[in-house]
């Protein structure tokens, strides 16, 4: 392609009546590469990949998809690329091999043709023992697994995946990520939507946050990270009920307010060196009699980055945050 980069977007507009959905959104997708979308639930992702995929029409901006113009030729885009969504759209009722040949005679495939593509996918999808099973006995996964061997039928170099692993277990999610990574490995361009932080920490060679229809920040996920420039400190108080306490306390250590979950008895703490304000934490909360059950140190992950941007969270991170040293405890 003449073009570095296989999607762009630039300043695109979409009202839904009085809600503003996106609001001078641009993004580029470089070739070969994987964009990740990420952003909270109803921060203008969906709406984003429906217009890229000629499923909507913007009220004003350009989009162009492997060079071709969307707004002027639906048709040539749609031949090039592939669209999986948030929910699978598989037909319950056929098999899986059934549901393959179908979508690949609705590209005007051979009979034939079509049915070797389906046999291809399933083997590379790990579907060929369900291969002739109604899809309405499959689980969530070999459904998502299912969607995408759909989305790749007509062999597309440029992929759409709209929050591919909700609703997957870890286990499913994983899985996704190495099939996802091999669609990559061999030239597939694909942008990522996705809500998961972790995900997109695992699959983004760049990330675009997004939030109420406005690109908030982006880069690749160590240079969001890196702009932070800070550590951070968690905190378990022993007695949750002096979470406030600790939080006034230790609030003139950090340039923001400390992160409290009074629940949890846990105070976050974000400090510019990590490894010299560990000791002063300790020694300003004993000095108050506030026992540490536990105390970690570590680098920030996207989830933080989001916070800081927005003032918070997208999810919860499923998996804990990798932490080092400091594995300090101390019964109340």
């Amino acid at each position: 392609m003449p073009n570095s980069n296989s999607i762009i977007a630039e300043n695109v507009v979409k009202h839904f009546g009085d809600i503003k959905a996106l609001d001078g959104v641009s993004i580029a997708a470089e070739t070969g590469k994987v964009l990740g979308l990420l952003g909270p639930n109803g921060a203008g992702k969906t709406t984003l990949v429906r217009i890229l995929t000629t499923l909507l029409k913007p009220d004003s901006g350009n989009v162009s998809v492997g060079g071709i113009d969307v707004l002027r030729q639906k048709q040539r885009v749609r031949e090039i690329i592939g669209l999986a969504g948030q929910y699978a759209a598989v037909d319950e009722i056929l098999t899986g091999r059934e549901n393959l040949v179908m979508v690949g005679r609705l590209y005007h495939m051979p009979r034939r043709a079509a049915k070797q593509r389906a046999a291809e996918l399933l083997e590379q999808f790990a579907l060929t023992d369900a291969a002739d099973r109604s899809v309405k006995t499959y689980s969530g996964g070999m459904r998502r697994r299912l969607d995408l061997a759909a989305s790749m039928v007509a062999r597309p170099k440029i992929l759409f995946l709209d929050e591919p692993t909700t609703g997957l277990d870890a286990r499913a999610r994983i899985a996704m990520w190495e099939t996802i990574r091999e669609l990559v490995s061999d030239g597939t361009t694909l942008l990522l939507t996705t809500q998961y932080l972790e995900e997109a920490d695992e699959l983004a060679d760049r990330i675009v946050v997004i939030d109420h229809g406005r690109v908030i920040a982006e880069g690749t996920a160590d240079q969001l990270k890196a702009n932070m420039a800070a550590d951070f400190i968690d905190i378990t108080i022993a007695n949750p009920l002096q979470v406030a306490q600790a939080s006034e306390l230790l609030r003139p250590l950090s340039a923001e307010a400390p992160q409290t979950d009074d629940l949890r008895g846990h105070v976050v703490l974000s400090v510019e060196s990590g490894v010299q304000s560990v000791a002063e934490v300790v020694r300003l909360l004993d000095s108050d009699d506030i026992a540490i059950a536990e105390l970690n140190l570590r680098r920030p992950t996207l989830n933080d980055v989001f916070l800081s941007i927005t003032g918070e969270a997208i999810v919860e991170e499923e998996a804990q945050p990798k932490r080092r040293g400091f594995g300090r405890r101390r019964s109340a």
